[in-house]
């Protein structure tokens, strides 16, 4: 039997990917898969005010602070949430807001830090473990994040490929999705996906004992539903008008190849397990604002899940 422990959607939360990459220790899983979505969405300036006075502006509240103690504590908070952390004057603000381009290049800077930090972590956590970890990043991960990953020692890049995870299951893994409304890093038509995936799938040798490790959930399997939203992006009715936005080609795939596991992710509301034929599908949800990683603790038996639990911690 093989354990393998998956989430997914920690956008550059530290403390979830600490959780993440700890989760193979503490629930005794012989592999650990992030589904992706590994970084973050934005970048939370902490401005020079003069002296030791800085100023931040965290969840629509902003604080002064007052001493360095106060600047490192704000940084965890900014941090643990996902964002990124930045000193900066109001001089350099200045230039950032004349040139957006400028604010793009920050972004992918302090972004491609944290990976570059995180992976660090990995490696010395994972060393001599022998707990496989792989990682294949979401639509909202940029495509320079794939070399970084590559560097690592004890993190793979699955994205694209065919990996073996024992003697009897194999895993596809690809984070590109349909298209959504934010046009991110990694969409794309659904024609399109179902080519991605058909590069992968006929390399599989038995499909029905694999598991397909894609971020989009299958259209209408209750693990894609998402608060419909107006025309000026917001949710519609207060967000209790909840639509499917998941993929038709990883339904499509699933329903044809009846693969032992389907793991999901990309609607964070979206928690929970479905069957679809014999297949299992799961999608853990996300939480990583509130600091909790949602996953899935899967044992594989040949030909069989024997158990499953969805895990919060």
């Amino acid at each position: 039997m093989t354990t393998l422990f998956f989430a997914t959607d920690v956008h550059g939360s530290d403390i979830c990917w600490k959780k993440f990459i700890s989760g193979g220790k503490f629930y005794k899983a012989d592999i650990i898969v992030l589904g992706g979505d590994m970084t973050g969405k934005a970048i939370v300036p902490i401005i020079h005010q003069g002296g030791d006075t800085y100023k931040a502006i965290l969840l629509q509240q902003e604080s002064l602070l007052h001493d360095e103690g106060e600047v490192q504590e704000m940084a965890r908070k900014i941090t643990s949430r996902g964002y990124y952390p930045y000193r900066t004057t109001p001089d350099e603000i200045a230039e950032l807001s004349a040139h957006p381009d400028k604010v793009d290049q920050l972004f992918a800077t302090e972004a491609l830090r944290r990976a570059e930090e995180w992976l660090a972590y990995a490696d010395e956590k994972l060393a001599g473990s022998g707990i496989r970890c792989y990682v294949a990043p979401g639509n909202d991960d940029m495509f320079a994040l794939d070399d970084v990953i590559r560097s690592a020692r004890h993190v793979e890049l699955a994205e694209g490929r065919v990996v073996q995870l024992d003697a009897h299951h194999e895993m596809i893994s690809s984070g590109w999705s349909n298209i959504t409304p934010w046009h991110t890093y990694r969409e794309e038509e659904e024609d399109q996906l179902r080519a991605r995936f058909d590069a992968m799938l006929p390399q599989l040798k038995d499909p029905k004992n694999s598991v397909f490790n894609l971020h989009v959930p299958p259209y209408g399997s209750t693990l894609d539903e998402a608060p419909e939203l107006t025309a000026d992006m917001r949710p519609k009715d207060a967000g209790r008008s909840l639509i499917p936005v998941g993929s038709h080609a990883v339904r499509a795939i699933v329903e044809e190849y009846q693969p032992l596991l389907g793991l999901f992710g990309h609607i964070h509301e979206g928690k929970g397990a479905t069957r679809m034929g014999r297949t299992l599908c799961i999608n853990p949800g996300s939480m990583y604002e509130q600091g909790r990683l949602l996953g899935a603790l899967v044992n594989l038996d040949r030909n069989k899940v024997k158990s499953y639990v969805l895990t919060t911690g």
